[in-house]
């Protein structure tokens, strides 16, 4: 409080040497006053957040004595809860209390679509909300997996491509190969005579690894083998990771663009753009590797509206400014935005865990003693669900494989309460570089 009186003194002394006829020697100069100023402004600004810090958890203290008060005695206390759920047939269901406040999260299997609420919140009259979910099956043909202008076929739980004369394969993803591909006649390298010599009247003809004998015994010719096509799997060679290249005698692995060969000679590895300096990105921008490329990246906070503005306290976070005492939209407003970014390989297994929130009460602060976790933005198509891990911990879970190449984003919040008070909310948003390969 002295500091107070002190700095009102010195702003009361400053307005006073604005006018020389009303002051003597002493007055401050002009540079004085400003600095004087901006000392009490910066004062002020301290108290007033002091202060409604002080008034918010004075309120939060206020609502919980008086529940406290108005509570009913425990011997009239009833568990209020809402009657079980079952997982969809063909999906599953994350969450098992059923008690108010808890939520639970379904979602279907691949090949099948979520119809219904992919996420219910148990209410405190005993009702969940949302409706009923299903799990309804896809058209195995809605995909569109024929390439090359092949004709898809339902078939129940299969399909089925039929291709253009000149493609083959599951989806016709493979040109057919007529002899003048092979080029075994003219090209001496893919075709070669055998190595015959003559044991007791009989003729025995050898071939090199890698290639098989054709022709009769008195005009025998090696063959080179295709591993690429001898050794496949559902019509996919399978001697690769990415791409197979067949060559006389054996084979070799050829990866994508921006990915290595690994020394296995079969396995591609991402080339790291951004710990190689192999990027463009300006000054100011973020790199941020992804599957066979690189993105650069510059979040910016949310543009002001109504009370509520934020600023950016670190590359990829923003934080709101301080709200006016009677704007109840500020305080709801998200207290925190952070940004973050992941990068997938294509049709990744699922449920894998992606992201994880969680909270910590600050030194001398009471922190929040229940936590909410919700998606509010990014899964139009149910592909995510949020599910607490502990008492303090969300996670953000990936429920259905992501087809790349792709780019999606998803928005996540977590909402303290202290005595069923609301607090605050934090809200994460993620951005997923999905590549184009599944390695």
């Amino acid at each position: 409080m002295v500091s107070g009186i002190q700095g009102s003194l010195c702003v009361c002394v400053a307005v006073l040497c604005l006018y020389p006829s009303q002051a003597d020697q002493s007055c401050l100069d002009r540079q004085q006053v400003l600095i004087a100023i901006r000392q009490m402004q910066q004062f002020l600004k301290g108290q007033e957040s002091r202060f409604t810090d002080g008034i918010r958890i004075m309120k939060a203290r206020l609502s919980a004595l008086q529940k406290s008060i108005t509570k009913p005695p425990a011997d009239q206390v009833t568990a209020t809860s809402c009657p079980p759920l079952e997982a969809p047939k063909h999906g599953k269901m994350f969450g098992s209390k059923y008690s108010v406040d808890h939520e639970v999260h379904f979602f279907c299997q691949p090949d099948f679509q979520l119809v219904g609420s992919n996420s219910r919140l148990c209410q405190s009259n005993g009702q969940w909300t949302g409706q009923p979910t299903e799990c309804k099956e896809i058209s195995k043909c809605a995909s569109n997996p024929c390439q090359n202008g092949g004709t898809c076929v339902d078939t129940g739980n299969q399909y089925r491509c039929s291709c253009p004369i000149d493609w083959m394969g599951n989806s016709c993803q493979h040109p057919v190969q007529t002899a003048a591909d092979w080029s075994t006649l003219s090209d001496s390298s893919f075709s070669r005579k055998a190595r015959c010599a003559k044991i007791e009247r009989t003729q025995h003809c050898s071939c090199d690894a890698g290639f098989h004998m054709s022709g009769s015994s008195e005009n025998s010719m090696c063959k080179d083998v295709n591993e690429c096509e001898v050794y496949q799997l559902d019509g996919v060679p399978s001697l690769c990771v990415h791409t197979c290249i067949n060559i006389p005698g054996s084979y070799r692995c050829s990866c994508p663009p921006a990915y290595k060969l690994l020394s296995d000679g079969r396995s591609c590895e991402d080339i790291d753009e951004c710990a190689t300096s192999q990027h463009n990105c300006t000054r100011g921008n973020t790199c941020i590797n992804t599957g066979g490329a690189f993105q650069c990246v510059n979040p910016e906070c949310p543009k002001s509206h109504g009370n509520v503005s934020y600023v950016k306290t670190s590359p990829f976070q923003c934080e709101r400014n301080p709200c006016p005492m009677n704007s109840r939209s500020c305080h709801h407003a998200p207290k925190t935005i952070s940004f973050h970014y992941l990068s997938l390989p294509s049709n990744l297994n699922t449920p894998v865990t992606l992201f994880r929130m969680a909270t910590a009460a600050a030194p001398g602060r009471p922190g929040p003693d229940s936590l909410r976790f919700g998606i509010v933005g990014g899964n139009s198509r149910g592909q995510f669900v949020v599910q607490r891990s502990d008492r303090h911990t969300g996670e953000l879970i990936l429920v259905q494989p992501l087809k790349g190449p792709w780019v999606t984003e998803v928005d996540v919040d977590m909402s303290e309460y202290l005595d069923r008070t609301f607090q605050a909310k934090h809200v994460s948003r993620i951005t997923l570089f999905v590549s184009a390969n599944e390695f």
